[in-house]
């Protein structure tokens, strides 16, 4: 019997012997469907739902399989959980590894009235007691709107437990962000719970619109010495010879919110129980990897640029989301892990989830070298 179908058998019986309808053959998850949709209660007063797609029902009283790893896939802006999720599971059979890595993709609900620009076809909208956001809140660790007013961090802290609650054979939990879904990761890592024990916490940052940095220094850009545009400089992701980055906090007269929360720890929100000191540390202390698009690097199509944050703080840290990102990388070499966090050029990659997470780049940071 080949495996597959030897999988399909073992999920008979177990829904069988636990009283479970078993799900058909064609309702298997290997894409989104309203078959693979579940929820979580979020600790807190009364019901309060966090909704997700999963590879594997994680409410069968027995499981068909023993997936060691985890991989929470986080939407854009445009709450895309169902490409994010059909995304990730590519990557995963790609690397050859889908028996073995059970993915999650999250939804946080934004209430209907409020979701117009920030909604995707085929995503169940907000259902009873499920916890709400606004927009762009959750992209930021916002408290939700309802509820216990629990943070997006904190619904993430939930998951990551119950995931483990769930399938104690978990070993690896990666936590991966696209796009408005990689700000959330990069500002969650600094503010995320301990890894429940015997599993080791991992994080990928994929184009993000921007990036949240630890003190007031921005990288600038010099051209023999003098000024520079990125324009000038840049040649695919490398400097042009005679050009040089270095750090700056020039940016504090003409942009004085520039290291303002959720550009820098300026401003911390309360709710997030940790200063700018600790957060720092564990970030330093994560193991992150981070992804870029060789071909988000201006405003052309395929580069989502009418959503791009082209605020005055946004634009300190660069032009583009590639130039954002190799800014940062080099900040962190020199501010923060000295080379511990690795970044990565996706070729021929625009912003699209679809084309960086199954790419060789993607499938390495996602489930390791070798992919």
């Amino acid at each position: 019997m080949c495996k597959s179908a030897l999988r399909l058998a073992i999920v008979l019986l177990v829904a069988a012997a636990s009283g479970n309808p078993a799900r058909a053959a064609d309702d298997a998850c290997d894409e989104a469907k309203d078959a693979c949709y579940f929820s979580l209660a979020v600790p807190g007063n009364g019901k309060q739902i966090l909704h997700y797609y999963a590879s594997e029902n994680p409410e069968l009283a027995h499981l068909p399989s023993e997936p060691v790893l985890a991989l929470i896939a986080l939407h854009g802006h445009s709450r895309d959980a169902n490409k994010t999720f059909n995304a990730a599971l590519l990557a995963a059979q790609k690397a050859h590894v889908a028996e073995s890595t059970l993915i999650i993709a999250p939804v946080f609900q934004v209430a209907s009235a409020q979701s117009a620009k920030c909604s995707t076809a085929g995503v169940p909208g907000p259902a009873e007691n499920d916890l709400l956001w606004t927009c762009s809140s959750w992209q930021e660790g916002g408290t939700a709107q309802n509820g216990s007013h629990p943070s997006s961090f904190a619904a993430m802290d939930a998951l990551v437990l119950e995931l483990k609650r769930r399938f104690p054979s978990l070993r690896t939990i990666t936590i991966a962000g696209f796009s408005a879904g990689a700000q959330t990761v990069q500002h969650y890592i600094g503010f995320a719970a301990n890894a429940p024990e015997s599993v080791n916490l991992r994080f990928v940052v994929a184009d993000p619109g921007s990036w949240l940095y630890f003190d007031a220094e921005r990288p600038v850009l010099t051209q023999n010495g003098n000024p520079a545009e990125w324009s000038a400089c840049l040649d695919g992701d490398t400097l042009r010879a005679g050009c040089e980055m270095s750090l700056s906090n020039q940016y504090a007269e003409a942009c004085p919110d520039y290291n303002n929360w959720k550009y820098g720890t300026a401003s911390i929100p309360a709710n997030l129980l940790r200063t700018a000191d600790a957060a720092r540390k564990h970030y330093i202390d994560a193991d992150v990897s981070y992804l870029e698009g060789d071909k988000d690097a201006d405003n052309s199509r395929g580069t989502a640029y009418r959503v791009l944050d082209r605020s005055c703080p946004a634009e300190t840290q660069g032009p583009y989301r590639l130039q954002r990102g190799l800014a940062y990388a080099f900040y962190d070499r020199r501010q923060l892990a000295t080379g511990r966090h690795a970044l990565a050029i996706v070729p021929g990659c625009a912003h699209d989830v679809a084309c960086v997470f199954p790419s060789d780049a993607g499938r390495a940071a996602l489930f390791g070298a070798d992919r």
